[in-house]
Formats: structure tokens, C-alpha cells, sequence
């Protein structure tokens, strides 16, 4: 079987999933967060520092800012669907990695399930979609878990084994940190360890992937630690950590609820996993692989799960190892049917596996479309960008003062040019926007006299924060 057939019919199923209404959900979550630095970067051409409002953005690393402005620039649109195209782009990358590096040790059929749990777990339908940081994230751990399991199993030169993958955790690093490599080096240890193969650890080769990854990192690190204040940078990232670790963003409800919610993004294929028998595998080399990707999803997922500040979202890259499984166990075979299957005519789990494939396709075909249409009519960001909009002439420059993060700035049809206080907005200022603690301030503001400031909008959104829209008056 050619490597066309599996390649189709994998680009098919993640077209048809993840495509429709891509665009027609306005932005949502941590979304604006995102999209809003990419923009300031194409205004300022400064892309080394994120900005969220007039304030540098310090908690995330920013290529997910970058991915979206390269979007906006590459295809000469702003909305909703060029900023999410990065997202979906990385999930097929996935899939493609599984049906193509990953063939030789999944097989053809293997790999192409594993492509195809990937691309229909519940984890990847919901943040896939989306411009979060995620999708990208989550992806790039799993391009580096593909090329090294791969190419290890392969017995692929070191070099190529030891190098390449970091590659893709460099720029994981510059996605979310270096959390992914709890997730990438769980998978190495459980494989080296089922293996007792604990010196390859110390080749050379290793060492080198790691300066790599380190290297990728540190090219944009050490110039942005030169324009902002290292120990305040390294304050943010230390406090975000420690308060993750410690409890300040803890909450019993939610942390409860974690490790089910975790479990949660592996359906509908985990609802298969209680049927799995590796004694049923027929080589011993692929019965100590199986033990060492369950060893390398359970662990990290667990140890995750229970941090005091943990979320359900931070254990997605033990998706990895788990599809992987996946393609193994049903490519072999290794079920052991359940009585209540025990009707049915051989073979069960294909039936089984096209069934939660075409779920995927009926969520992504029908569900999204269906659930675009209703949301538009709870519209929680647009509708004040609308009211703004409305009085802000499109041919204007809107000047916000020291805003915060404001989501619906992605909808402004007129330009908008951040200022830290009153004092820097210039003379020849016609609009500009503050929040209530600038109201009054703004009222008696004398600096355009003989002209006058007056409000002409007061507008709150979802998150019950208020903005007001000021126009200078003609003397």
C-alpha cells in the first residue's frame, strides 16, 4: 500500500473536522491574548517583545504570536479563521508525521489509526480549533515524541535520533515553556527503561540536542532579556510557576475534577482501553513498548493532575504516547472483546474505531456549524467592538489609554495606537478610549484646549469591565 491512500484519507478526515466554521466563532478564552500581540507586532515591527495594550506581555514566550501575525501577513486577511489557521496547520502536521516518519514502525495501517485518534480525541477537537497556545504546544511535543520513537525504534543513526526531535522542543520552549519536556522525556525514560537501554542517554548525540534546543531558545531569550528588565521577566516566570505549584490559583471543585477531565479529552478511544490485551501482541519488543507508553501517558498525567494550580489541559501532550497505543492495538488486534460484543461477527474493533471516526466527522461537519449558528446571538466581544464601531469613524485613529487587555480591539475596524497615560496622547487626537479610573481625569483634561473632551460611549462586556469612549470636541 502506497503512502498516497493514508495521506489522503487523513488531510480528508482533518479537513472535514476541523475546517467548517473554523472562522465563524468569534473569538473566545485566552484567544485575544494570542491574536492582539501579533497585530501590535505587524504595527510596530517590533517582534521581539509581545504586547498586550501598552504593556509588554511577559507571562508566555511569543511564538504564538508570531505564527498569527506570519498568518495575517501570508494570506492578507484579519478575522477569525486566519487567526486560527496556525492551530489547525499544527494538528495536521501531526497527522502527517504519524502516517509518514511513523510508518515504518506503526505500519501502514497502524499509523494511519494513530493519525486518525489523533486528529478525533475529544482533547484535539476542542483546543485544535482554537488559536491557544495549546494546539501549538501540544503539537510540537508531538512531533518530537514521533521523530525520536520513531527513529529509536528504527535503530536510525544517533545523531538523527538525538538531534532532530529537539528541534521541535526548542520551539515548544518558545510556545510554552519547558514544560513539554516533562511529557517528552517520560516517554524516554519508560522506552529506555523497558528496554534497559539507559546509556544512550549519554551519547554525545544527546547533549547536542540538548545545546540545540537550548540554542533555539536562547535566540530569542538572551536579546529580549536585554530590552526588558531580566530579573523582572524572570520574576513573572518564576511567580506564574510557584503559584501554580504552591496553590495561589487553587481551588478544590476544580481540582477534584482534574484527573476526569483529564481522562475526558482521551474519548471516545479510551472507551476501548479496559478490552486491551498486550499478551496479545505477538513480539516482546512491542509488549515492552506498550507497557512504556502507558508508563509515559499515566505518569506525567497523574503527577499533572495533582498540582495545587494544575488544569485538565496541561496533561493534553500524554495524547502522544495513548495514540500511538492506539495504532498498535488495533493494527494487531490485541483486544480481548467484551461478553457483550461477543455477538458480533469479526473483525469488532474496526467497526468500532470507523465508528468513533465518524463522530469526529459528525462534530465537526454538523456540531460546529450548528453551534456557530447559535453563537451568534450570544456574541460576548463583538458587541461592544459594534458599539465602538458605530461612533468611532472607520478613517479615525482610536487612541486607547493604558486599556489592559481588551479582546474586542481584534474587531476594530479603525486603527488603534496604545498610549500608557493622557499625557501622551497628542494634540491632534479626535477619539481615543479609557477605563473608569481615567474617567474623570479625561473630563477635565485641558491639554487640547481650546477643544474639549466628551464621552459619547460607556460600554461593559462579559467580564464586567467598562471602557468609555471619548471624542475631542472642535473648539
Amino acid at each position: 500500500m502506497s503512502r498516497v491512500p493514508p495521506l489522503l484519507l487523513v488531510t480528508a478526515v482533518w479537513a472535514a473536522i476541523y475546517l467548517p466554521s473554523l472562522g465563524l466563532f468569534e473569538i473566545k478564552g485566552e484567544e485575544g491574548r494570542r491574536i492582539l500581540p501579533g497585530m501590535a507586532m505587524i504595527e510596530s515591527g517590533n517582534y521581539l517583545v509581545p504586547q498586550v495594550g501598552s504593556d509588554a506581555y511577559l507571562r508566555k514566550p511569543p511564538l504564538v504570536n508570531w505564527l498569527v501575525a506570519g498568518s495575517f501577513k501570508l494570506l492578507g486577511k484579519r478575522n477569525e479563521w486566519t487567526a486560527r489557521a496556525p492551530s489547525v496547520l499544527c494538528v495536521l502536521a501531526v497527522a502527517i508525521a504519524f502516517v509518514t516518519v511513523a510508518r515504518r514502525s506503526l505500519g501502514v495501517l497502524g499509523s494511519t489509526i494513530a493519525a486518525l485518534v489523533w486528529l478525533t480525541n475529544l482533547g484535539m477537537l476542542e483546543k485544535g480549533r482554537l488559536i491557544e497556545i495549546e494546539a501549538l504546544y501540544v503539537s510540537l511535543c508531538a512531533l518530537a515524541m514521533i521523530f525520536w520513537l520513531s527513529w529509536w525504534q528504527q535503530k536510525r543513526s544517533p545523531w538523527l535520533t538525538w538531534v532532530v526531535p529537539w528541534v521541535f522542543l526548542g520551539l515548544g520552549l518558545l510556545a510554552k515553556g519547558p514544560t513539554l519536556l516533562v511529557f517528552f522525556y517520560a516517554l524516554v525514560f519508560a522506552v529506555l527503561w523497558q528496554n534497559g537501554q539507559w546509556r544512550s542517554l549519554f551519547h554525545p548525540a544527546h547533549f547536542l540536542g540538548i545545546a540545540v534546543m537550548l540554542g533555539i531558545f536562547g535566540a530569542w531569550a538572551i536579546p529580549f532579556m536585554h530590552v526588558i528588565q531580566s530579573n523582572k521577566v524572570m520574576d513573572k516566570w518564576s511567580n506564574q510557576f510557584a503559584g501554580r505549584l504552591t496553590g495561589e490559583f487553587f481551588s478544590f471543585s476544580v481540582w477534584i475534577t482534574t484527573i476526569p477531565r483529564a481522562l475526558a479529552y482521551f474519548l471516545p478511544w479510551l472507551l476501548v482501553a479496559p478490552a486491551i490485551r498486550f499478551s496479545r501482541l505477538p513480539e516482546e519488543s512491542d509488549r515492552k513498548l506498550a507497557r512504556a507508553l502507558v508508563w509515559s501517558a499515566a505518569v506525567p498525567l497523574v503527577i499533572i493532575s495533582l498540582i495545587p494550580g494544575g488544569a485538565a489541559r496541561y496533561s493534553l501532550p500524554v495524547l502522544i504516547p495513548f495514540c500511538w497505543l492506539m495504532g498498535m492495538v488495533f493494527a494487531q488486534d490485541a483486544f480481548a472483546p467484551p461478553v457483550w460484543l461477543g455477538w458480533l461477527k469479526r473483525p469488532w474493533w474496526p467497526r468500532v474505531g470507523m465508528a468513533f471516526v465518524a463522530i469526529g466527522l459528525v462534530i465537526g461537519l454538523i456540531v460546529y456549524p450548528v453551534m456557530a449558528v447559535a453563537s451568534k446571538q450570544r456574541q460576548k466581544v463583538k458587541n461592544i467592538s459594534d458599539k465602538i464601531n458605530a461612533v468611532v469613524p472607520e478613517t479615525e485613529t482610536l487612541y486607547a489609554v493604558d486599556p489592559n487587555y481588551q479582546p474586542f480591539f481584534f474587531y476594530m475596524r479603525a486603527a488603534v495606537k496604545y498610549v500608557s497615560s493622557l499625557e501622551e496622547l497628542p494634540y491632534d487626537t479626535h477619539y481615543f478610549l479609557v477605563r473608569p479610573s481615567s474617567e474623570q481625569a479625561a473630563r477635565v483634561n485641558e491639554q487640547w484646549a481650546p477643544r474639549h473632551p466628551r464621552s459619547i460611549l460607556r460600554a461593559t462586556d462579559y467580564r464586567k469591565q467598562t471602557i468609555i469612549v471619548f471624542v475631542v470636541d472642535p473648539s
